[in-house]
């Protein structure tokens, strides 16, 4: 309970833990990446991070052990891209959000992508978190909807009541 886990960005590349009530740093693992997001899974003692440069994945860690469960690399696949452009297009991990039960995490992209992930359950033996599955989702079409509130919202003039 007085447990915080903090990433650090491309230069410190560390997740570290830290008892808050002595503000101890407890332990700190180095990933080799710019640490954007951390997660905590709600049914076993793991972690997830997002990273940016130079891995642009998430990483799934046992604690405190930190060995490393899963790399899942969603974010790095473009379908419509030649497998040699592919090393040069990835977009940087940065934010998580997990669904109310616990077992699906979602992460955006600066790619602008959403990816759903099956990587967290209340019964491990289930799950095989090496082959985590993922979907996809643009952002795109978010980003038109916003565009054409912005353009409804400029119609309607403001009134100043003194």
């Amino acid at each position: 309970a007085n447990l915080l886990a903090s990433g650090g960005g491309t230069a410190d590349r560390k997740i570290c833990f830290w008892n808050t009530t002595t503000g101890a740093l407890l332990q700190e693992v180095d990933t080799n990446s710019q640490v954007c997001s951390l997660m905590w899974s709600k049914h076993e003692k793991e972690i997830l991070s997002s990273h940016g440069f130079t891995q642009n994945q998430l990483t799934l860690w046992k604690y405190p052990s930190m060995v490393k469960v899963a790399e899942l690399t969603g974010h790095q696949v473009n379908p419509l891209l030649s497998v040699a452009v592919l090393t040069l297009m990835q977009s940087r991990v940065l934010h998580l959000a997990c669904s109310p039960d616990g077992n699906t995490v979602v992460s955006g992209a600066a790619d602008e992508t959403l990816r759903f992930w099956k990587v967290f359950g209340n019964d491990s033996s289930k799950l095989d978190k090496s082959k985590a599955s993922f979907q996809s989702a643009s952002l795109a079409r978010a980003s038109s909807i916003r565009k054409r509130a912005g353009q409804a919202a400029s119609r309607h003039k403001s009134v100043l009541l003194t």
